[in-house]
C-alpha cells in the first residue's frame, strides 16, 4: 500500500481507534492491540514509527507513576496523608469542599496517576462524609465524592507528569517535534488559573448544586500510629524525586528519567518498599494505550494524513497571524473540540499532531501553540471525557446525573472566567519561556 491508499487507511485506523478510546466499547488495551496490529498488516509505517510510543518518555513516567501509586497504597502512606487532611479539614460544608479540592491538587505532586488517586482517596472520603455526618443519600455527600473526582484530572493539568492527557502532549511533542518541556516553567505557566482559579470555581459551583452544612463540630478521629520504616524510606524517595522534578532547568535530566529511578528504587530489595514481583500488580493496559496513542499520532504523521488535517482543519478556524486574542479562543476551542471525540486523554494526540501546521497558519511560537491547548483539555464538560471521573462515580456510587450537573457548571464557568483569565495570564508572562 502506498501513496493516497495509505493516507485513507490511515484516516480509517485513525477514526476507528479514537472511536473505541471514546466509546469504551472493547477494552483500552484491545484497541492499543488492534492498532499495533493493523498498522503493521497494512504497512502504513515503519516499526520504528508505528511502536515509538514505547521509546517515548511520558510511557515510562506512565509506567514509573503506577509503581509509585502502588507504594503509596501498599505501605500506608497514601491513607496517613489522607487521615492528616482529615485532621486539618475545616468543619463547614465549603471549607470542607475546599479542603478536599486542595488535598486533590496537591497530592498529585507526589503520587503521579489520576486513577491511583481516585482508588486511594475515594474510600477515605466515604469515610470522613460519614465522620463529618453527611450520611449516604445527603447532597452533601455526593458534592465532597464528585469535588475530589473531578478535581482529580482537572487541576493536575497545571502539573507537568502528574496526568496522562499531560504525557501524551508530552510524549507527542517530543515525537514529533524534538521540544522538551521543563518542570517549573510549565508549573508557572499554568499555575494560577488552571489549579488556583479552576480549583475556586469547582469549590463554588460544588457549593451551589450541592448544598448543605455541617454542624460546625469537628469529629474526633482516632490517633495516627507510628510511621512504619516502609513509609519513612517512601516519604525520602518522594521528597528526593520531587525535588529532582523541581530542579530539571539545573541538572538537564527529564521527569521521566527521575520518575523511572524513584520507581526502580521502590522496587529494590532492602531499600525499596514493595517486592520485586509487586511489578505484575501494575495495570500495564494504560501504559500500552499510552504508547498506542504515540504510535498512532507518528503515523498520521508520517503518512501525511496530519499536513491533509491540519490544512483542512485551518480552512474552517479563524487563524491569522497578529490576531492573538482570536487564536487563542480559536485553539481553546479545538481543545475542548477534540475532547468530544476522543476524550481527554486522545484530545492531545490529536492536536499536537497538528501544532506545527496551527502555529504557521496563526504565528504563533510553536511552544505557545501547545501550551494553548492545557486549558482546552483541562476544561471538562461531561464525564466521559476522564476516567477518572468515570471511575469515582463507579467508587462513589454517583449517578450520571449528578455528575454530569457538576461537570457542566464547572466546565462553563471555566470557560467564561478562567479561559479569559489564562489569556491574560499568557498575555502578562509572555507566553511559554
Amino acid at each position: 500500500m502506498g501513496g493516497q491508499g495509505t493516507v485513507v487507511a490511515t484516516g480509517g485506523l485513525l477514526v476507528l481507534c479514537m472511536g473505541l478510546w471514546a466509546t469504551g466499547l472493547v477494552a483500552e488495551i484491545v484497541t492499543a492491540l488492534l492498532f499495533f496490529a493493523l498498522a503493521m498488516l497494512l504497512k502504513l509505517a515503519p516499526a520504528p514509527t508505528v511502536f515509538s510510543g514505547f521509546a517515548s518518555s511520558a510511557f515510562w513516567l506512565v509506567t514509573s507513576g503506577m509503581v509509585v501509586g502502588l507504594a503509596m497504597n501498599r505501605t500506608g502512606l497514601g491513607d496517613r496523608l489522607a487521615r492528616m487532611l482529615a485532621a486539618r479539614l475545616p468543619a463547614s460544608y465549603p471549607g470542607f469542599i475546599g479542603g478536599l479540592v486542595a488535598f486533590s491538587f496537591l497530592l498529585a505532586f507526589v503520587m503521579p496517576s489520576n486513577l491511583g488517586r481516585i482508588a486511594l482517596m475515594v474510600p477515605v472520603i466515604l469515610a470522613l462524609c460519614d465522620a463529618f455526618g453527611l450520611a449516604p443519600g445527603r447532597p452533601g455527600r455526593t458534592g465532597a465524592i464528585l469535588s475530589f473526582g473531578i478535581a482529580t484530572p482537572m487541576l493536575s493539568a497545571a502539573i507537568l507528569p502528574a496526568n496522562v492527557p499531560n504525557l501524551v502532549m508530552v510524549g507527542t511533542a517530543e515525537t514529533l517535534y524534538g521540544v522538551h518541556l521543563a518542570y517549573l516553567p510549565y508549573l508557572w505557566q499554568h499555575l494560577p488559573v488552571l489549579a488556583l482559579l479552576k480549583g475556586a470555581i469547582l469549590t463554588a459551583c460544588t457549593v451551589l448544586l450541592f448544598r448543605d452544612r455541617l454542624d460546625g463540630q469537628r469529629p474526633e478521629l482516632p490517633a495516627l500510629p507510628p510511621a512504619t520504616p516502609a513509609e519513612r524510606r517512601l516519604s525520602v524517595i518522594l521528597v528526593t524525586m520531587l525535588a529532582l522534578w523541581m530542579s530539571d532547568g539545573w541538572h538537564g535530566i527529564p521527569p521521566a528519567w527521575i520518575g523511572l529511578a524513584a520507581a526502580v528504587i521502590c522496587l529494590m530489595p532492602r531499600i525499596g518498599v514493595l517486592p520485586g514481583g509487586s511489578f505484575g500488580e501494575i495495570p500495564l493496559r494504560t501504559c500500552f494505550y499510552v504508547a498506542a496513542l504515540f504510535g498512532l499520532t507518528a503515523t498520521v504523521n508520517e503518512t501525511g494524513l496530519g499536513r491533509d488535517l491540519g490544512h483542512a482543519l485551518l480552512a474552517l478556524a479563524p487563524l491569522a497571524p497578529g490576531a492573538e486574542a482570536t487564536n487563542f479562543l480559536t485553539l481553546v476551542g479545538l481543545s475542548i473540540g477534540f475532547l468530544f471525540v476522543a476524550t481527554a486523554n486522545g484530545a492531545p494526540a490529536l492536536y499536537t499532531a497538528l501544532a506545527g501546521e496551527l502555529s504557521r497558519a496563526s504565528g504563533l511560537g510553536l511552544m505557545d501553540v501547545l501550551m494553548i491547548q492545557v486549558v482546552g483539555y483541562s476544561t471538562l464538560f461531561l464525564p466521559y471525557q476522564a476516567p477518572p471521573i468515570v471511575m469515582t462515580m463507579e467508587l462513589g456510587r454517583i449517578g450520571l446525573r449528578d455528575a454530569s450537573r457538576l461537570t457542566i457548571a464547572t466546565g462553563l464557568a471555566s470557560l467564561l472566567i478562567a479561559t479569559p483569565a489564562a489569556y491574560l495570564w499568557w498575555r502578562l508572562v509572555g507566553g511559554p519561556p
